[in-house]
């Protein structure tokens, strides 16, 4: 999983290119630390650079742009960046976490 910086995942934001998936995390999170466990597995079953990660506390930017109520969070996007990102907080499982990235995806 790549660490990316508010300038990095702004960029990636409104760039035309792959599918994105950030996670969304603090990192004394206790939640925030399973929800990562569990995306880490995802990640294994996903294309390559797709999943990336991000320290809500040094984007806040993003965090009043896209009006992330909480973490841990998950910001999905498709490759052409035609709508507006999902954002989804629960991160129920593995199976839960891959059918929301796969849903952009295909």
């Amino acid at each position: 999983m790549r660490h990316l910086s508010e300038q990095e995942l702004l960029k990636e934001l409104w760039t035309k290119g792959q599918p994105l998936a950030v996670f969304l995390y603090t990192p004394f999170c206790g939640t925030c630390k399973a929800a990562r466990r569990m995306l880490e597995v995802a990640e294994h079953l996903l294309p390559e650079g797709i999943v990336a990660d991000a320290d809500v506390n040094m984007l806040p930017q993003v965090v009043q742009q896209y009006q992330i109520r909480s973490v841990p969070a998950l910001l999905v996007t498709d490759a052409d960046r035609s709508a507006k990102p999902s954002i989804r907080y629960s991160m129920g499982s593995v199976e839960d976490l891959l059918q929301e990235i796969r849903g952009v995806i295909s």
